[in-house]
């Protein structure tokens, strides 16, 4: 069957894009997405944008956005954005202090807000992806959500990159602030969220997880789910037969399913460096070719919960009783360093 036009949005198809150079210094194409048949990728989020302590020090990873090194990334950028492709950029992530600096006194964060505005502008994206990893208050987040439609309009695309955990309990979060009390107050301005399924955060070997934080009330297809493409990018990666029952689950049980997200391109599996782009053929094929409505519900066997979402789901029970014999807080996930560019690349 064909692909799905990249017109029609759900649903969605994401793949993050940081690495962007080989250990040798060469570019890492992002072009086999177009090249490629039946890919059928509707964004592409560039990662990883950070503010530093000087406000006009922005960078892309480790290096000034306009780099000469980035020649060939922007170039390929915008040839799939006219190809209706929307490329978004990454602020933040597992690097901390771009949200600190952004959550001060107004002049202060006028400071450090400018030179990112004027980075999206002079580059053309289409939206920001905010992976907030680091404390911040509601009222600066969405002091930030309110600047940046203002400046881009209503076109423009933001989205925010919670853990999964913190779509289901506010405490069990990266972020400082609750993400249910952001969606009330400025869900109209908020696309969706790339919820992070991994890491200790969340669990994709089965739909429970993603049903779990349906069942809260937030819609469908304004949630993500998140993965890492291959096990070198964090812990949580699920083998292609769990995983493809769960998305043909998904997607034969809820119409409008927000999609999945990869972290990321340069090495996604199951081609791996060397043929990145075939994660998204097998994603465009369980998600996005046609298929008669039916047909997914028939193809998914069913699924042993895991042990992550068992847990989650006995400590939500839990909490109708907080006073019970089986009340007690929940331990944080032990840290995990992304794979970056500067890895990479290192000059």
């Amino acid at each position: 069957m064909p692909p799905i036009p990249r017109s029609q949005p759900l649903p969605r198809v994401i793949t993050y894009y940081q690495t962007h150079h080989t250990s040798d210094g060469k570019p890492i194409s992002i072009l086999p997405l177009l090249t490629q048949p039946d890919i059928s990728v509707t964004h592409v989020i560039l990662a990883a944008i950070h503010i530093n302590d000087d406000a006009q020090d922005l960078t892309l990873n480790d290096h000034d956005a306009d780099d000469p090194r980035f020649l060939t990334l922007w170039a390929e950028l915008r040839v799939l954005q006219a190809s209706g492709v929307k490329v978004l950029g990454m602020l933040g992530g597992a690097a901390q202090g771009s949200y600190e600096r952004l959550d001060g006194a107004e002049d202060r964060f006028e400071e450090y807000y400018i030179p990112l505005r004027d980075m999206l502008r002079r580059h053309a994206l289409d939206g920001i992806d905010l992976d907030v990893e680091e404390n911040m208050s509601l009222g600066g987040v969405i002091r930030l959500i309110d600047r940046v439609r203002q400046d881009f309009g209503k076109d423009f695309i933001i989205t925010m990159a919670p853990v999964a955990a913190a779509l289901l309990d506010p405490n069990r979060n990266l972020s400082g602030f609750d993400y249910e009390a952001l969606e009330v107050m400025r869900g109209k301005e908020i696309s969706w969220y790339n919820a992070q399924f991994y890491c200790g955060w969340g669990d994709c070997s089965s739909s429970l997880m993603y049903e779990m934080i349906l069942s809260k009330g937030w819609p469908a297809e304004k949630v993500v789910m998140g993965l890492v493409t291959n096990p070198e990018n964090g812990g949580g990666w699920v083998p292609w037969e769990l995983l493809g029952a769960t998305l043909l689950t998904l997607r034969g049980r809820i119409p409008n399913f927000g999609g999945v997200m990869g972290w990321e391109y340069f090495n996604s599996l199951p081609g791996g460096r060397e043929r990145p782009w075939e994660w998204a053929q097998w994603m465009t094929k369980m998600l996005r070719t046609q298929q008669e409505s039916a047909a997914p519900r028939q193809a998914a066997a069913p699924v042993a919960t895991s042990v992550v979402a068992k847990e989650f789901k006995k400590e939500l029970v839990d909490e109708v009783d907080p006073d019970g014999p089986n009340s007690k807080d929940a331990p944080l996930p032990a840290s995990f360093d992304y794979y970056t560019d500067g890895n990479a690349d290192d000059d």
